[in-house]
């Protein structure tokens, strides 16, 4: 009887033992698998985001012609009434990070435009132009409004205006406080542009010709300004 008891006694806790033993496993799984789950990083977004990736957009109305003249121009697909007041467009950006805080924007500029004049500001570079305003009435306007520290810039700018066409790939840093607004705008003025009459390309981003103008942001890089 001792030795049947002794037995039984063993069975019960070699039993016993076991199902501690695989509680206690599938607890430290689950408590692994939690821990795994909160270290996992959410995915970033730079203070950047909002505005990468952003387009001005000039179309032109119709279909793009298979041979166009050269220098030929085309009617704006963005009028809905006076072509002197409604080619335009305008959209506003929030930049991210954090407010009381200053970043050095470096921002990609790419596209297919026509020149356009601008006076009273800064030149940078051949397309760039910092503050100022217009200098013609009738080609397209490109432009960045920053509401802190309160600045503008215009993205097409050439010391003549004329029936041509070109693409512009160039970088400019600026700087954008935390939680600034950015104003996003184009007006073509008068109802009509220069078309792309060269079927230009951006391989990249524009692999077919784009029938009409159009330029693409991208942010390379934000830092916090020093």
């Amino acid at each position: 009887m001792n030795r049947k008891f002794m037995a039984v006694s063993v069975a019960f806790a070699c039993v016993a033992l076991l199902i501690s033993t695989i509680s206690l496993s599938t607890v430290s799984g689950e408590s692994s698998s939690a821990e795994e789950k909160k270290a996992k990083p959410a995915k970033a977004k730079g203070p950047g985001v909002s505005l990468h990736g952003y387009r001005f957009e000039f179309p032109c109305k119709g279909k793009m012609p298979d041979k166009p003249k050269k220098g030929a121009g085309c009617a704006s697909a963005l009028v809905k009434g006076d072509p002197n007041k409604t080619d335009n467009f305008k959209t506003t950006r929030k930049f991210g990070g954090d407010k009381g805080k200053s970043y050095d924007v470096t921002l990609r500029f790419r596209g297919v435009v026509e020149p356009m004049m601008y006076k009273d500001g800064k030149k940078d570079g051949e397309y760039f132009y910092i503050g100022g305003g217009s200098n013609n009435k009738t080609y397209n306007i490109y432009k960045i409004e920053v509401s802190s520290p309160k600045s503008h810039y215009f993205l097409n700018r050439q010391d003549r205006v004329g029936h041509k066409i070109f693409t512009i790939d160039y970088t400019r840093t600026i700087r954008i406080d935390g939680d600034a607004v950015l104003t996003l705008s184009g007006d073509g003025q008068n109802g009509k542009l220069i078309s792309n009459f060269k079927k230009l390309t951006i391989p990249e981003i524009s692999p077919k010709p784009y029938h009409g103008q159009f330029i693409q942001i991208d942010v390379v890089k934000v830092a916090a300004a020093k």
